[in-house]
């Protein structure tokens, strides 16, 4: 039998809640809608091409402009990488020092992520508040790294930059403000009324939806999948002592929390380097050789894969990238807007994925 909707609605690929061009195409029944599919291809970069050929000197840069928001972890998985390739190892020191930026880095994500969300329901006075705490936190990445957003911070056998005692007193000291102006924006968010009504059992994602779907990070943690997180395989991070953070739910409120809950736990995991941070230096040193390497990280969205082959220069012969946006994106078309009540939130679930299209056409 032919299925019959009332109305096909576009949203996008212009939209306010967009942060970026995508078109997301919906069949309602009523404000009900029954089917939505996503329509990608408005911001092509073509840079895994660009990547082919390259030495690992310009790939290093061009890996963590995949994606601005969250360039730490692009660079990260790149240089481990490589050095899994050529058997370079990591000064004690230097790997300590990478969670620290790399969890600066996902605090910053998580905060614009959920400021995204807030604004998109209309919340904007909480969605302010978590712009400008998220200024102090790339104010500490500037401060260690020199640069913002593209910090170049991780080079085959350590880090750029060592941590002096003044920048770390610093950072805790800024950390214990976003920790309590955060408890302060996490309890908005979880009492008020207009975030419940918008937020709670909006968007649904089961756990075997997730499954199916393939879907990672806060998006699949909030549907009860706690063991995606690659950090558990990390040996820094397992020497942390670890643990993911999860709901059960699959809401969109669910998954908002998730993000909020990881800003605590990455609160924790910096100053835990600090307290157990190593003397001794932060290069060990090394050459890029021959190789080939599929290589996973944990980025703020999710698993982020690089499938590497190098020849005995280090030149880049062939590399794939693989974000975590586009298994999110394939759950929220397929599973989390599929029967919401309203189109209204259609982009509020959309954007409580925390989608990211330039990863995704890179």
């Amino acid at each position: 039998m032919k299925k019959t909707v009332d109305v096909s609605i576009p949203i996008g690929p212009v939209h306010p809640c967009w942060k970026e061009p995508i078109r997301i195409k919906c069949e309602t029944a009523g404000e009900r809608v029954r089917r939505a599919e996503v329509e990608l291809g408005y911001m092509k970069k073509g840079i895994e091409r660009i990547m082919r050929g390259r030495p690992w000197q310009e790939v290093m840069f061009l890996a963590e402009r995949v994606c601005g928001i969250c360039s730490v972890i692009h660079n990260m998985v790149f240089i481990e990488a490589m050095e899994a390739i050529s058997g370079i190892t990591v000064p004690p020191r230097a790997a300590y020092l990478r969670v620290i930026v790399n969890e600066l880095d996902r605090i910053a994500s998580h905060l614009i992520a959920n400021f995204s969300y807030c604004y998109t329901i209309e919340h904007e006075t909480l969605a302010m508040y978590l712009l400008n705490v998220r200024e102090v936190v790339l104010d500490n990445l500037e401060r260690i790294t020199g640069s913002r957003i593209n910090t170049a911070y991780m080079i085959p056998g350590g880090v750029r930059f060592d941590l002096s005692e003044e920048d770390a007193a610093a950072l805790l000291a800024d950390l214990a403000t976003v920790e309590a102006e955060m408890r302060r924006y996490v309890k908005m968010f979880e009492t008020g009324p207009l975030i419940g009504l918008r937020s709670r059992g909006i968007g649904i994602l089961t756990q075997e939806a997730a499954i199916e779907a393939h879907a990672v990070g806060p998006t699949a943690r909030a549907s009860g999948i706690p063991e995606c997180d690659q950090r558990l395989r990390h040996p820094t991070y397992r020497e942390l002592g670890f643990a993911p953070v999860s709901r059960t739910e699959g809401d969109n409120f669910a998954r908002v929390m998730v993000r909020f809950d990881e800003v605590f736990q990455s609160i924790g995991l910096i100053r835990a380097c600090i307290d157990r941070l190593p003397d001794g230096p932060v290069r060990g040193g090394g050459d890029c050789g021959p190789g080939e390497i599929v290589y996973r990280g944990e980025a703020p969205r999710g698993e982020l894969a690089y499938c590497i082959r190098s020849d005995e220069y280090g030149r880049i012969l062939d590399i794939s990238i693989r974000t975590p946006s586009i298994m999110n994106i394939e759950a929220c078309s397929h599973y989390m807007v599929r029967d919401v009540t309203s189109l209204a939130d259609v982009t509020s679930t959309f954007i409580s994925a925390d989608p990211c299209i330039a990863c995704t056409e890179r």
